[in-house]
């Protein structure tokens, strides 16, 4: 009987593990640049069709953090 809790313990043990990495590494992914860039151009997209200039200075924001640290740059929309 003592076995059965030491096993236990090393399934959570295991478990808490691989739920930490999992959150880890779906982190990472959703802050990388590829996943960034494609959400900025949607985001371009978007604001081609409604032209709406609050929702343009919020994409001009995102692309500036963007081409500080990511490349290929994405040139800077005309708000105006």
């Amino acid at each position: 009987m003592s076995q059965k809790p030491k096993k236990f313990k090393t399934i959570i043990v295991a478990l808490t593990g691989i739920v930490f990495l999992g959150i880890l590494l779906s982190f990472e992914l959703l802050n990388s640049c590829e996943v960034e860039h494609v959400s900025i151009l949607s985001e371009i997209q978007t604001y081609e069709k409604t032209l709406e200039p609050e929702f343009c200075e919020k994409t001009v924001h995102k692309i500036l953090d963007y081409n500080d640290k990511c490349e290929p740059y994405i040139e800077i929309l005309d708000c105006g």
